[in-house]
């Protein structure tokens, strides 16, 4: 069963990668709707590949509209030492202290988790299928970029530390490779959660791992023959450098599995957020709303919806 399941996220993948990679992406919320109740399991399994497809739904267009990017990282490292006790949680404090250019230039993920997840605590009032599955799948990608450690790094890239690549060897060839060898995706329930205490510590657990991830990668470059490091592979139908496998293998293993607990986690704390919203909505019957699709006028009505939220956040 797990073969089949990887088999088929990765006949979705065939697309450019950022953040986690598309193919890591849609497996964080495959697998969380398995750690549902049953209350809200046999809803959201029903439209279980709705939810793994669109969770790259931000990634598309981060860099084609204007405000989407911020959301998917903070650069908190800029904000003094961990654990950033200057740096106010709460986003209209930060924005008195700091300023919102600040704030936007720095990112946003943890206030923009927070600010969907009330979105989807309202569409699971109104009991709005398309809205619950449309807010399930991006929650699910910003809660996901939270937990890459370079995603909470102003040296994201390794662009000042000669690392150049390092962001896709994490968080995109690392799980690419290995997760159908021996990553296991199958962890415990669903809890209930403060969301916004629960994305900080998220985002405060990467911010403690972002030195590891680039200091275990230069100490292993330099112990690794060059010529070894990277090999050409066909991609979207390019010839493009990628990491070679023994060397992603090998860097997989000085972070000591760092990469498959944090898509562990990623994966609970996706399907947390998922109940908690639904518990703080009133628990509504999704078992009324299973047989609902998404219409052509109803779709469009939806891209409504998002640009007015686009517009709302760039305020």
């Amino acid at each position: 069963m797990k073969r089949l399941i990887i088999s088929v996220l990765l006949l979705c993948c065939a697309n450019p990668a950022f953040c986690w990679g598309f193919y890591a992406h849609r497996m964080i919320n495959f697998y969380a709707v398995f750690l549902l109740p049953p209350e809200m399991l046999h809803y959201y399994k029903s439209h279980i590949h709705y939810l793994a497809e669109h969770a790259t739904d931000p990634d598309k267009r981060r860099y084609a509209v204007n405000g989407e990017a911020p959301k998917h990282y903070i650069d908190i490292d800029l904000y003094g030492n961990y654990p950033f006790e200057e740096l106010p949680r709460n986003y209209e404090a930060a924005k008195l202290k700091f300023s919102e250019d600040t704030l936007l230039a720095r990112g946003t993920v943890p206030w923009h988790v927070v600010r969907m997840y009330h979105r989807l605590k309202q569409a699971f009032k109104e009991q709005n299928s398309e809205l619950i599955l449309k807010y399930s799948a991006e929650i699910g990608h910003y809660i996901s970029d939270a937990h890459v450690p370079l995603h909470t790094s102003h040296n994201h890239n390794g662009q000042y530390t000669k690392q150049h690549g390092i962001h896709g060897l994490w968080e995109s060839n690392i799980p690419e490779l290995l997760a159908q060898e021996h990553f296991s995706f199958f962890v415990g329930k669903a809890q209930y959660i403060s969301p916004e205490d629960f994305i900080w510590d998220r985002v405060l657990e990467s911010a403690q791992a972002s030195d590891s991830v680039l200091r275990f990668e230069k100490e292993l470059s330099q112990s690794f023959n060059s010529a070894l490091r990277y090999n050409f592979e066909i991609r979207n139908g390019r010839n493009v450098r990628q990491y070679a496998a023994n060397y992603v293998r090998a860097y997989d293993r000085v972070l000591n599995g760092m990469v498959e607990r944090r898509m562990r986690m990623a994966i609970f704390s996706v399907a947390s957020f998922w109940f908690t919203a639904w518990v703080d909505a009133g628990q509504p019957d999704l078992g009324l709303l299973i047989d609902k699709k998404a219409s052509k006028p109803q779709i469009d009505s939806l891209q409504k919806v998002w640009r007015q939220e686009v517009q709302e956040d760039c305020e």
